[in-house]
């Protein structure tokens, strides 16, 4: 008993113990503050979780049957121009381009040039822009992929495909696969994600 004693009133010892309650105490502290960090973990906002969870915020268009102008580029000199014939079959006598009017487009192809000749009136010289009216739906290019769109059915993104009656550089008319009221979406999202429609 006597050892024992002397073992413990040694400075030895007590250095010892001492070291050994202060890494408990440390041990405990560090422990502490992971395990509230873990706890706020759980409340504190996560964008990740909240759109897995809610539905992630998403920028739309409601699709109403409307009327609306795609452009087709048109190189015109001395109100004429040449045309490839996909574009020719795009134009009519009597369509607006510019400030003036298509008056004649060549229904054979020109031997000269290899192209399709395009008669104008009172247009200038330069890039001008065919004007093509039409109702029905429009949605930008960039939302549609290999025919199709996605839109929001019960808050959750579906691929709805689509046919393209016509497009320019920046907009499609859509002449099936879309109703009044649908919900096209224009963010970044996959197929079956949820999604938030905010007003």
């Amino acid at each position: 008993m006597e050892k024992i004693q002397k073992t413990l009133s040694t400075k030895k010892f007590k250095r010892i113990l001492y070291t050994a309650i202060v890494l408990l105490l440390v041990g405990w502290v560090v422990f502490r503050f992971a395990a509230i960090g873990s706890e706020n973990a759980r409340y504190v906002f996560n964008a990740s979780r909240i759109a897995a969870d809610i539905g992630a915020p998403i920028e739309y268009i409601e699709m109403k049957n409307t009327d609306g102008v795609l452009y087709e580029p048109v190189a015109v000199n001395n109100n004429r121009a040449y045309v490839t014939e996909s574009l020719a079959h795009k134009l009519h006598v009597g369509q607006k381009i510019g400030d003036g009017v298509i008056t004649y487009v060549s229904s054979n192809l020109d031997l000269d040039s290899g192209m399709f000749v395009v008669r104008t009136r009172g247009v200038a010289d330069g890039l001008q822009y065919a004007e093509y009216n039409a109702n029905g739906f429009f949605v930008p290019l960039y939302a549609i992929e290999n025919g199709t769109v996605l839109v929001a059915e019960n808050g959750v993104a579906t691929a709805r495909t689509v046919k393209i009656g016509r497009q320019d550089s920046e907009n499609a008319h859509i002449i099936s696969g879309l109703k009044n009221g649908d919900i096209v979406i224009l963010s970044q999202v996959e197929s079956g994600d949820k999604v938030q429609i905010k007003k």
